[in-house]
């Protein structure tokens, strides 16, 4: 494989499959960064009257923004580092182009702690349940090849970063193997609370607004608390595959 500016070196290659995630800087550029938040802080003002210059306005740790489809959220989904990227690692072609990014779960500096701060792999796939959608995962991944954080703010140690379980996607994967198609739910599989990745390494995804996290569908990953001073604006939005979820 060409190390070139839309490629990923083998190097990167090996390494999204030993630790289950990459980093990529200036995946996006800090001015398309900054017109994204404008849109992000005047979506947050339409729903929850909150100013960027009003920090007394900022009184829930974290609020959810759904998809955004803005031409800007669009451009920095698809610029050429990640768009081959996206080949690099699920092969060309094998995947939707995204037509906006989302969600953001936007974090604000607060005393008191967030409720969605559990250790958790995202799932992938409904299934029929007489009283409610029951989402799930399986083996082969079914309806997600990736996991994607993009940041849209600069991100430090304090300022709520994702914590991951690097390498804890090997074990996801033995866990759900004996499953086959039908997978297991979030609460099935996190009946151990995880404990089976918890010798694995912890990092945090932390880099400057511009920055992307392509990661493997099965790692765990948890959210916590805000302990900066700025807010935290990131999108956490799958990269589906080409076929929708009807994929087995």
């Amino acid at each position: 494989m060409k190390n070139t500016d839309i490629d990923l070196s083998e190097e990167q290659v090996a390494s999204f499959s030993a630790d289950g995630f990459i980093r990529l800087e200036e995946a996006f550029s800090e001015n398309l960064a900054a017109r994204c938040r404008d849109h992000l802080w005047q979506a947050l003002n339409r729903m929850a009257g909150i100013s960027p210059d009003e920090p007394h306005s900022w009184q829930e740790p974290v609020i959810r923004i759904p998809l955004m489809t803005l031409p800007a959220f669009a451009e920095a989904a698809n610029t050429p580092k990640l768009t081959g990227a996206y080949d690099a690692l699920t092969g060309k072609g094998q995947w939707q182009k995204l037509m906006g990014l989302g969600s953001f779960p936007v974090r604000f500096p607060s005393s008191r702690p967030p409720a969605d701060t559990g250790w958790h792999v995202d799932m992938s796939f409904g299934t029929d349940h007489p009283d409610f959608m029951e989402w799930r995962i399986n083996s082969a991944s079914r309806g997600r090849l990736l996991l994607m954080l993009f940041l849209f703010s600069n991100v430090g140690s304090d300022d709520a970063p994702t914590r991951i379980r690097k390498g804890s996607h090997r074990t996801i994967a033995r866990e759900l193997l004996p499953h086959g198609s039908e997978g297991l739910t979030l609460r099935e599989l996190a009946a151990d609370g995880f404990a089976s990745t918890a010798g694995c390494e912890e990092m945090l995804a932390t880099g400057p607004a511009g920055t992307v996290y392509l990661c493997h569908p099965f790692i765990v990953h948890s959210s916590q608390g805000h302990r900066g001073t700025a807010p935290r604006f990131m999108a956490q939005p799958p990269l589906l595959p080409k076929d929708g979820f009807d994929s087995p």
